[in-house]
């Protein structure tokens, strides 16, 4: 199998920055897409960034200009750098990877691990 660490995550106040980071172990070939998404209290998870092997991103509307992810093929890590942080971007943020791997003698072409999440809070 595949599990993922996630750090990076606290408290700051509005307008701060926080970078988060994502490593992704077991026995992977190759990363497919790696992304960030987040849930926020009594509301459902929703995608923040996502990076493919091919390094093309999508944003989520809302932090567009604001937060940059990035990745490291050679480390399976992702990282999402928020910048200009508000009240509304507090929540859990979870790592999510689409890796091809293998477990149990066989090979996997595709799959969907989550890591545990870490907790950001924006102060106003």
């Amino acid at each position: 199998q595949v599990q993922l660490v996630e750090s990076g995550g606290g408290l700051v106040q509005t307008g701060g920055s926080l970078r988060l980071s994502c490593v992704a172990s077991g026995r992977i070939f190759k990363i497919n897409r790696m992304g960030w998404y987040r849930q926020a209290p009594d509301k459902e998870r929703e995608l923040v960034a996502t990076i493919t092997s091919r390094s093309i991103t999508n944003y989520a509307d809302s932090v567009k200009g604001r937060f940059t992810i990035a990745g490291d093929n050679a480390k399976n890590t992702v990282y999402l750098q928020m910048n200009d942080l508000r009240p509304e971007d507090t929540a859990v943020y979870y790592c999510n990877v689409d890796p091809q791997y293998s477990s149990d003698g066989r090979t996997y072409t595709g799959g969907n691990f989550w890591g545990k999440g870490t907790l950001v809070t924006v102060s106003s």
